[in-house]
């Protein structure tokens, strides 16, 4: 079992120190799209300086750990890791900040250039609004530069909005999943929507409206989802002749799929190769099974903690839509029944890394094998033997928030 930090070092500064003299660099990242945002900053900036590299994604604490010890390094390799390990690295990001920021700070320290596109989105997908508290000067920069413009709509990463909102994970409406439904819902607004590429202010601001007033006024909405939906609407365009996706939070949204679903087409992106149309097949399939598998779940209430069980579909984005727009709790644990996987999420903005740590060391000394954990900022997975009974989880869980 590895314990979460215990290789820390103090982040941003010993990173930079460290790559700036290496020979090779291993980059080691969490399976999340901050992680995947700041190693695509940091191997740029490596590209730059002609220095060899690997990026690897590892989705537990144990995962990375092992990915970390049997790679056999050279005196001059450096191996930097993204989130906790329990092995010899250098640890970029803290525990209570996005590890983007971290890589910002390391990149500016090599003097490097960094894409602040690819940092926006990073600092999104941490559940940082761009332009709030430390990322007011990334967002100046990429305003400056011309990256960005604000402007009315809604977050996708596609020209086109029934593509764009069937599949986002980051809205919940009655037709999210659905590209059918989403269109018919979109069909009496007066817009073209064969045309998105000549969509004009008020076209964008009549679907942001009619997307909000589905989200909030869906039979099972909680109230939280009025203030949730307000992250997708007036989104960050992405201006830039050559930019991966239509808005920063719709880049948000692919780093996180593929951080989970396909973490070498994730860390292909975010490192600028070609990698779009595989990246966005990826985030249409996740996001399909996010809410297919959200719409067909059970639910329970537990004083404090809100789960949903089900059979099959990615635990953590299910965790993270329930969250935000439809637990009445705060703090809510997605369960695959049968395999061996849940994650927990929260409208907090606490890390969940001692809260999963705790509940995996507790399975462990139960005696149930296969165990292994990651947390972050507002989340945590889980894995264990498909055995588990789903109340001994719920226990353990509800013990520790």
């Amino acid at each position: 079992m590895a314990t979460e930090g215990r290789s820390a070092e103090p982040p941003s500064a010993p990173a930079a120190e460290a790559i700036g003299s290496a020979g090779f660099v291993h980059l080691v990242a969490r399976a999340d799209g901050d992680a995947l945002a700041a190693s695509g900053l940091l191997a740029r900036a490596l590209a730059d300086r002609g220095t060899p590299f690997q990026v690897s994604v590892g989705r537990t604490v144990a995962d990375r750990t092992d990915r970390v010890r049997d790679r056999e390094a050279a005196a001059d390799d450096v191996t930097v890791a993204i989130g906790a390990v329990d092995a010899d690295a250098t640890r970029l990001d803290a525990d209570d900040r996005p590890a983007t920021l971290a890589a910002l700070e390391a990149v500016r320290d090599l003097e490097a250039a960094p894409d602040h596109g690819l940092a926006l989105a990073g600092l999104v997908a941490a559940g940082v609004e761009p332009g709030a508290g430390e990322s007011e000067w990334v967002l100046e920069t990429a305003r400056t530069q011309g990256l960005v413009d604000r402007r009315p709509g809604v977050a996708v990463p596609t020209a086109d909005p029934v593509d764009g909102l069937a599949h986002s994970t980051r809205l919940r409406a009655p037709w999210s999943g659905d590209l059918s439904a989403t269109r018919t819902a979109l069909e009496g607004l007066g817009v073209d929507l064969a045309a998105p590429d000549a969509f004009d202010a008020d076209a964008h601001r009549a679907i942001g409206s009619a997307v909000a007033l589905d989200v909030v006024g869906d039979d099972d909405a909680v109230p939280a989802a009025a203030e949730t939906v307000q992250r997708v609407l007036r989104p960050y365009a992405m201006a830039a002749p050559d930019a991966p996706f239509e808005t920063v939070g719709g880049y948000a949204d692919v780093l996180e799929a593929t951080a989970r679903a396909e973490p070498g087409t994730g860390a292909a992106l975010a490192m600028g190769h070609d990698a779009r149309e595989p990246a966005l097949d990826a985030w249409r399939e996740y996001g399909r099974r996010a809410h297919e598998a959200l719409e067909a779940g059970s639910t329970g209430r537990y004083d404090g903690l809100f789960v949903v069980d089900i059979d099959d579909g990615p635990v953590e984005a299910v965790a993270r839509i329930a969250a935000a727009f439809r637990s009445p709790e705060a703090t809510v644990l997605a369960v695959a029944d049968g395999e061996g996987e849940a994650a927990i999420a929260t409208r907090g903005n606490e890390p969940l890394g001692a809260t999963v740590e705790a509940v995996a060391r507790e399975l462990e000394d139960a005696g149930i094998e296969g165990v292994a954990y990651d947390g972050g900022r507002r989340r945590g997975y889980l894995r264990y033997d498909p055995g588990v009974d789903e109340s001994t989880l719920i226990q353990l869980v509800r013990d520790r928030r």
